[in-house]
């Protein structure tokens, strides 16, 4: 079977892997290579997922005549010149977030392929989520009022602590999940805020362990709580002034609740095909395929502004990484 976008991997880790899995249950996904730092690793993943080429550098897989799309799935302290040598070499581009490691570099990632013509996007799956269609025209439509607030809380615990921690890696909460929380807000409220405050808790190696973020656009705020080494629910909901919508696991929901004034609630169910990743992989696919150098659904400005309130957040924490002094 021929096929007209031949995907490859950046990196061998756990996000690499669902996404191999994802792409393997997808009739119209193709992975052709994998690239690992080293090979042996690069050969086992391919060997796994029954991936043709094999490289041990991201050179060799930016000049592999083979791939058409990478999806960067390394460290947020590499996206940026990962994604550098990527574009350099014509290919487009699927990049997990964080995106960067701040707006700056987010700017100048979308400059240099726009530059270059290819395709680049951040890999936010829950832009793609099938209920948050049910979510947007119950907003437009003014299900809940006006909205006045937006919660969202995530935390988890990992035997991996000491790598999400990081800060060479530019490790922490903030980048690794405030991200959702935050792209949940602006999905709600939009991404522009009168006003950002925030505190953060640090762990000792010198990154963010627990993150409180408040956001505020108008009469509505958002107040959003995120950690790692503390499990707390995965849940957000949006209150307005005739009523709410509930939204478990919000990051990836296959329901939301719509609890208006006076009526029994409604639920709102959109099963997924295969675990929710498909959604995005399939927008970059089709973007590629329909010559497009851009998303509608997950934009330049928007990645940017979301990176810009980390900025904030940070800068109001004196949260500086070690490779930024």
């Amino acid at each position: 079977m021929k096929h007209s976008v031949r995907w490859g991997i950046l990196a061998t880790g756990t996000i690499a892997k669902n996404f191999a899995e994802t792409a393997a249950r997808m009739d119209d996904i193709h992975i052709a290579a994998v690239a690992s730092r080293s090979l042996d690793k690069a050969n086992a993943f391919a060997d796994a997922y029954g991936i043709a080429n094999r490289h041990a550098s991201i050179q060799a897989l930016a000049d592999d005549p083979q791939v058409d799309i990478v999806y960067v799935a390394t460290p947020h302290s590499c996206h940026f010149d990962d994604m550098k040598a990527l574009i350099a070499g014509g290919k487009h581009i699927l990049c997990e977030k964080s995106f960067t490691t701040d707006a700056a570099q987010a700017r100048e990632i979308f400059a240099l392929a726009k530059e270059k013509g290819v395709f680049v996007m951040e890999a936010f799956w829950t832009k793609f989520i099938p209920v948050y269609r049910h979510l947007s025209k119950l907003l437009a439509d003014g299900a809940i009022g006006e909205i006045r607030a937006v919660t969202a809380t995530y935390g988890y615990t990992t035997a991996r602590q000491a790598r999400k921690f990081d800060a060479q890696l530019a490790g922490g909460t903030l980048l690794d999940i405030g991200v959702y929380a935050i792209g949940f807000a602006c999905m709600a409220l939009g991404y522009e805020f009168d006003v950002v405050k925030s505190t953060l808790v640090m762990n000792p190696e010198g990154t963010d362990a627990t993150d409180a973020i408040l956001l505020r656009r108008g009469n509505a705020v958002a107040q959003l709580t995120c950690a790692i080494g503390s499990f707390i629910p995965t849940f957000a909901a949006i209150y307005g002034t005739l009523g709410r919508i509930e939204i478990p696991e919000f990051k990836n929901p296959e329901r939301i609740t719509l609890y208006a004034d006076g009526k029994e609630p409604l639920v709102f169910c959109e099963p997924f095909e295969v675990n929710g990743f498909e959604y995005e992989i399939r927008e970059a696919q089709h973007c590629v395929l329909e010559g497009k150098t851009h998303s509608s659904v997950m934009t330049a400005a928007q990645t940017i502004a979301v990176m810009g309130i980390m900025d904030e957040v940070r800068r109001q924490n004196d949260l500086v990484f070690p490779f930024e002094k």
